[in-house]
């Protein structure tokens, strides 16, 4: 019980600003067509300590979150209670999913990271969606 009202405390504070995240995955894919952006999905869990790690300090970061939205359309997804499509189901949480709004796969990662690490990633993110593009792999 602890841990569910910790998980909607969290995810409240994280919906509750000003930076709209949503855990319908379908939904954020149309809205990235109409914005012409990419969808950052985060997969989570109750149970997970990471998790609430990431939420609580790397995506409280405002330079993450900036740079997050100035590309993507956001979702906050728990594996074991919001629809997913069945190539998003993992054991192992947190993870990360950038994808177009085709809903093909760009990038993923696994885990905990700090805001340096985690701003990192992005610029990885950019880079395999160059060459995902260059090679005819995604629009």
């Amino acid at each position: 019980m602890k841990y569910i009202i910790l998980t909607i405390l969290l995810i409240s504070s994280l919906l509750g600003d000003e930076h709209e995240w949503s855990s319908d995955y379908k939904e954020a894919l149309k809205i990235a067509k109409k914005e012409k952006k990419d969808v950052y999905v985060l997969i989570t869990s109750q149970s997970c300590r990471w998790c609430r790690k990431f939420e609580g300090s790397t995506l409280q970061n405002e330079r993450v979150l900036e740079m997050l939205e100035q590309k993507y359309v956001l979702v906050h997804a728990d594996r074991d209670m919001d629809y997913l499509p069945k190539k998003f189901k993992i054991k192992r949480v947190p993870r990360h999913y950038f994808v177009t709004a085709e809903g093909k796969v760009i990038y993923s990662f696994l885990g905990y990271w700090d805001e340096l690490d985690f701003r990192s990633f992005l610029g990885d993110v950019d880079r395999e969606r160059k060459k995902k593009i260059k090679r005819g792999i995604i629009k």
